[in-house]
C-alpha cells in the first residue's frame, strides 16, 4: 500500500518541448460531425493517439461542426481529427474549418479520413484540411502526419 503523502508518479509521453520549455501533449479531439453513427473507427483512432502520447479528446457522436469548433477552442487543442464515412466530407469537413475560423481557432490543424474518393482531397487540401486518410492506412503514417503538422504550424 502507498503511503498517503507519497505523490504518484507518472510518465509523459511528448512529441515536443513547448515555448516555456515544459514538455507538453499535442491535444488532439476527435469527432465525426454530422449525421455519421459509425463510431469503431473513430474510438480505435482516439485509443491510438492516446498510446502515441496525445491527450485526447472525443466529443461523441453527431455534433454539429458548430459544436465541434466551440469545443476545440474551449479546450484549446493542436488538433481536430474528423472522421466521416457517410459521404458528407465536402460539408461537414469545410463547416467545421469554417466555424473555427470564426470562433478564433484558425490556428488549429484539422485532419480528416474516411471514404473520400480521390477527386474531393484537392478540394479539402486547398482548405487546410489533410490527411484524408482511408481505411486501411497504418497508423503510424497518421501519427506522424498529425505530429509534423503540429511541430511546423502550431509549436514553431
Amino acid at each position: 500500500m502507498r503511503d498517503k503523502t507519497e505523490r504518484p508518479t507518472t510518465t509523459t509521453t511528448t512529441t515536443t518541448t513547448a515555448a516555456v520549455g515544459v514538455p507538453r501533449k499535442i491535444r488532439i479531439l476527435v469527432a465525426k460531425p454530422g449525421l455519421d453513427g459509425h463510431d469503431r473507427g473513430i474510438l480505435v483512432l482516439a485509443r491510438t493517439f492516446r498510446d502515441a502520447g496525445m491527450e485526447v479528446i472525443y466529443i461523441g457522436l453527431l455534433p454539429t461542426p458548430d459544436e465541434v469548433a466551440q469545443m476545440a477552442v474551449d479546450e484549446d487543442v493542436d488538433v481536430v481529427a474528423l472522421s466521416l464515412l457517410n459521404g458528407a466530407h465536402l460539408t461537414a469537413f469545410p463547416a467545421v474549418k469554417k466555424a473555427l475560423d470564426r470562433k478564433g481557432g484558425r490556428d488549429i490543424v484539422v485532419v480528416g479520413g474516411g471514404i473520400i474518393p480521390a477527386e474531393d482531397k484537392p478540394k479539402l487540401i486547398k482548405l487546410g484540411i489533410t490527411g484524408l486518410y482511408g481505411p486501411g492506412t497504418s497508423m503510424e503514417e497518421i501519427i506522424e502526419h498529425i505530429r509534423e503538422r503540429v511541430r511546423k504550424e502550431r509549436w514553431s
